[in-house]
């Protein structure tokens, strides 16, 4: 599987959070506009954004079915789904399900985290499921 960039200075947090099973996300002190990809200033009213807590439900809001193997971490078929984050609309992350799974437009979805192996050490990543 690809590992993600964990210890990047903006995204760096959001890994960190998630090897204690919280999900955080990124919004604006004054505006409260979600920053995702995570920034350190908000692109609506440029002012600094902070970490929030959340709650880790959201709601389906695109999916597709990849049918046609790009690599080989990646058997197909397997589902991503944009998940639109409860505590704010502007967050929306991705999910990854294995299979052909149908994904309707406002199905809600639940924080799960999946483990990914890397040289004998485990990550834990945030994903979704309906």
């Amino acid at each position: 599987m690809m590992i993600p960039v964990t210890d990047d200075r903006d995204s760096g947090p959001f890994f960190e959070a998630a090897q204690e099973r919280r999900l955080v996300y990124r919004a604006c002190k004054t505006c409260g506009h979600g920053i995702h990809p995570p920034a350190p200033f908000c692109n609506l009213c440029g002012n600094e954004g902070e970490w929030r807590e959340a709650e880790g439900k959201g709601v389906a809001v695109a999916s597709t079915i990849v049918t046609h193997q790009i690599h080989p971490d990646y058997p197909t078929p397997y589902t991503i789904v944009v998940v639109e984050l409860e505590e704010n609309a502007d967050v929306r992350l991705l999910a990854y399900l294995q299979g052909h799974c149908i994904v309707e437009c406002g199905t809600p979805m639940v924080l799960e985290f999946m483990t990914i192996e890397t040289d004998g050490k485990d990550i834990l990543l945030p994903n979704w499921s309906p």
